[in-house]
């Protein structure tokens, strides 16, 4: 199958995905306990106003109506109005979500950058001092909370240390175009000061994932017989874990990378909580409790969209990796 045969079928594929989340989110609503018109109305409001408020927000309707006038307006872009604050929900959620990829990115780096060198490490000196203290890493970082590491951080480094203790500061990319339009890298110093401790927490459970998954990957591919092959031709040890072991090694890394990805996005919750991260998961948190359908709605949708498209880049990449992956 070529790529463009495979981009088109895979496309199609994530469509219906991307409709059947629409669809269980759509009748979430319905299932959870609780009338978002209690929360609309005052406390005192009498049954009239309460037909009133449901009758302008279209919530006296027929299920397949609502659906069916859901649907049509995701379509041209609208998700609906937040039932608290009036405003549109595509413009809040949207507005919260570079603050989640910026963090679920930088958690992403930072696992890379400590997971992938300390697995290739492990496997290649096995039984040594520094692969049992992986192993004990990757095994600490497995099972720490994310949410007990956050405020161990924050008491360790942020009370008494550089780093803040909440809030965002600035976006990466204002920080970017303040760099090559006044020449100044303060922004992007404020930007990393507030992002790295809750991508430290973010990425830890990740890190060991991934180092686990690389190490495991590493002793497979060492032991088979095109290695022996190529170190009895005499390539060098380095390009023989490096570029053979290490890049067949990769296919089960991205796939989880690709995953992790889409879950860090959606699965931020408590570590926006604790570091008062202004993102889709504090977003989601907050209109559930007030539910405000409309914003919880939408930022599901946002979220299971990302998981199709991450997805789908991450079959692409595969070929990249290993010329010898076929699309099917």
């Amino acid at each position: 199958m070529s790529m463009g045969r495979f981009l088109l079928r895979r496309s199609v594929q994530g469509i219906f995905v991307i409709w059947g989340v629409v669809t269980v989110v759509f009748l979430l609503r319905f299932v959870t306990p609780g009338n978002p018109i209690t929360v609309i109305a005052p406390l005192d409001a009498s049954p009239a106003l309460k037909h009133r408020i449901a009758v302008e927000l279209g919530l006296n309707q027929p299920l397949y109506v609502q659906y069916g006038e859901y649907i049509w307006n995701l379509l041209h872009g609208d998700m609906g109005y937040s039932f608290i604050s009036g405003t549109q929900a595509s413009t809040r959620i949207f507005a919260r979500l570079p603050a989640t990829v910026e963090l679920a990115v930088a958690s992403s780096i930072v696992a890379i950058v400590l997971s992938i060198p300390l697995g290739v490490i492990s496997a290649t000196r096995r039984h040594d001092p520094v692969d049992y203290a992986a192993t004990t890493f990757s095994l600490a970082g497995i099972s720490t909370p994310n949410f007990w590491l956050g405020i161990m951080l924050v008491l360790l480094l942020a009370v008494a240390g550089p780093f803040p203790t909440s809030h965002r500061g600035i976006g990466f990319v204002p920080a970017v175009e303040m760099l090559f339009s006044q020449g100044s890298v303060s922004g992007l110093v404020t930007w990393a000061k507030h992002i790295f401790l809750p991508a430290i927490t973010l990425g830890t459970y990740f890190t060991a994932l991934i180092t686990r998954l690389t190490r495991s990957g590493m002793l497979d591919e060492l032991g088979k017989t095109y290695i022996r092959a190529s170190r009895a031709k005499g390539l060098p040890e380095t390009l023989v874990r490096y570029k053979h072991a290490l890049r067949n090694t990769l296919i089960p890394v991205i796939t989880v990378l690709g995953l992790q990805l889409g879950t860090l996005i959606g699965g931020a919750v408590i570590t926006e909580s604790v570091f008062a991260w202004p993102g889709l998961g504090t977003l989601v948190i907050n209109s559930i409790n007030a539910r405000d359908w409309p914003l919880i709605q939408g930022s599901l949708i946002v979220i299971g969209t990302g998981f199709v498209l991450v997805n789908i880049f991450v079959d692409f990449l595969y070929a990249y990796i290993n010329p010898q992956v076929v699309y099917e």
